[in-house]
């Protein structure tokens, strides 16, 4: 047990440390989750053989679930509403028809069976969520004509159909499938996925709106198992799950619940972590020294799929709504497979199916070769397409996006003595940006006007914008005793740093602003700012 913890911790420490690497040399981070998988196993340094795909389906499943969901919750729908519409074509069409031109390349190219051609092509038919919000998060990629939210909702609504199709094709491999078999999967995985989805979201949404949970963190917890559930239930009555989850969470991520921004916080650390598990188990499974074996196949499926296959598709169902050839070349070129196609194919072995060839390596060879050219390279397509939007934010496409600044309420007592003691609210000198928006005059509240004179023993109310970048507020508490060199000493004879700022002191149940005149006394704790 304590060794699979501390193995547990020192690959995900690892694979924190590669993501750090990564992001200097602009590749992609998931590529480095594979590469701590593969140093971990049968061919790499510890060694670890690692063949069960059982197991591998099991964990893959967990994984890709909150994956799933979390792509959902964090798609902001207003700003991914104008190109829903051509989103839900390229996740079902397109899907379709990238599949059914990969499977006939690698049927009359490759020599594939028909079966296992037409699986190949299922599994590798999805574009990967997981890579595509890595990329536009981390490198920041603002698109033009909103196709920064076409291609989110495509990668995260996809899914669902290349796994319906990977499960059709599977059936028709035990032979024990007819068309009316095959019209009744496509009926009972769309309607019970779509409808398990939308019921369990409408029902937390009720619940979290109208019933307080007692301790912090329970909605989290609550949603957590949501996430779960809209799996697991439309799977136990043959629905598609996947489909499920992530019509739950885009329904959950842009309704009004409460903590909805701390939620998404949540869920993006957790997916992260998700993302770390799938992508080290799937480098973890594979043996590298059995690469060159599949390479060929895999570099002549991957160069179809990039420069045909995904292409013709694209240009066959977006060319109807007049999408520009940058935004069309684009789009093409942001087709990566990930995460998604590992666990399919892992599923179709794990599940008995008999191949003819090493299905896996070749799609996993395929992965890592479009994770690494794609991946790495899109932004620099982009650029080269003039699809970047200097002026946009692809921030805004998320549900953790605020557009309106949030206010800052400030209370500043009256006091004896006060520079605003006896002035007409018009004569005060305010900061800039800031507003006098309420007095507190004893029990009673005044709206102050400008003729409206404030008084000792007053306190005004002040609202300003709050501020946003945390990362660079540094606070620190400094409990006062005896001997500390700053006890009995008034403020203004502390031999501070430039960038250190006294702001504020709690003297028991006081709270102090500091003045040069105050002296700092024994049991004071001293809450200071500074950037070093």
């Amino acid at each position: 047990m304590m060794q699979m913890l501390l193995l547990f911790s020192l690959v995900v420490v690892a694979c924190v440390l590669c993501n750090q690497l990564t992001n200097r040399i602009g590749v992609p981070m998931l590529l480095a989750f594979i590469g701590v998988g593969m140093l971990c196993g049968v061919d790499g340094l510890l060694g670890i053989s690692f063949d069960n795909y059982k197991s591998t389906e099991n964990l893959c499943t967990c994984a890709l679930i909150f994956i799933i969901f979390y792509g959902g919750f964090s798609t902001k729908w207003s700003e991914a509403r104008p190109v829903a519409g051509r989103s839900v074509l390229l996740s079902t069409a397109g899907v379709f028809l990238t599949a059914l031109f990969v499977g006939v390349f690698c049927h009359f190219v490759l020599g594939f069976g028909w079966l296992e051609a037409m699986l190949t092509g299922a599994v590798l038919g999805s574009t990967d969520a997981a890579s595509v919000f890595s990329i536009l998060r981390s490198k920041q990629l603002s698109l033009k004509y909103g196709t920064a939210s076409l291609l989110e909702v495509e990668s995260g609504s996809n899914d669902p159909i290349a796994y319906m199709m990977t499960t059709v094709v599977l059936s028709m491999m035990t032979g024990n499938v007819t068309a009316g078999s095959i019209a009744d999967l496509l009926f009972t995985q769309l309607v019970f996925g779509v409808g398990a989805g939308v019921l369990l979201a409408l029902i937390t949404k009720w619940f979290l709106c109208r019933v307080k949970l007692a301790g912090n963190g329970f909605d989290t917890i609550l949603l957590v198992a949501v996430a779960i559930l809209s799996y697991v239930l439309p799977t136990l009555i043959q629905g598609n799950g996947y489909l499920s989850a992530y019509i739950c969470g885009i329904i959950l991520g842009n309704s009004n619940i409460p903590n909805k921004k701390k939620q998404v916080g949540f869920f993006d650390g957790i997916t992260n972590l998700m993302q770390v598990t799938l992508f080290f188990i799937i480098g973890l499974l594979s043996t590298p020294s059995r690469l060159p074996e599949v390479i060929l196949p895999a570099l002549g499926i991957a160069l179809f799929l990039t420069v045909l296959a995904r292409p013709i598709a694209v240009a066959l169902l977006m060319t109807p709504f007049r999408a520009k050839l940058s935004q069309q070349l684009l789009i093409s070129w942001s087709g990566l497979r990930g995460a998604t196609s590992a666990v399919f194919i892992v599923s179709a072995i794990a599940g008995g199916a008999v191949l003819e060839n090493d299905l896996f390596h070749i799609i996993f060879c395929v992965i890592l070769l479009s994770i690494a050219i794609q991946g790495t390279l899109l932004p620099a397509v982009a650029r080269k397409l003039s699809m970047i939007d200097e002026s946009g934010n692809v921030l805004k496409t998320f549900t953790d996006y605020t557009e309106e600044q949030e206010l800052q309420l400030i209370q500043v007592p009256i006091s004896e003595g006060s520079q605003w003691a006896g002035k007409q609210v018009k004569e005060l000198s305010l900061p800039p940006e800031t507003l006098l928006v309420m007095l507190i005059r004893g029990a009673e509240t005044v709206i102050p006007k400008g003729d409206t004179v404030l008084a000792e023993g007053d306190t005004a109310v002040l609202t300003a914008d709050a501020y946003q970048d945390d990362e660079r507020i540094r606070l620190a508490e400094i409990a006062i005793t005896e001997k500390h060199e700053w006890c009995g000493k008034e403020i203004r004879s502390l031999a501070l740093k430039k960038d250190k700022l006294l702001i504020l002191i709690r003297r028991g149940e006081q709270t102090i602003i500091p003045q040069g005149h105050v002296v700092i006394e024994v049991g004071d704790v001293v809450v200071c700012n500074s950037t070093d």
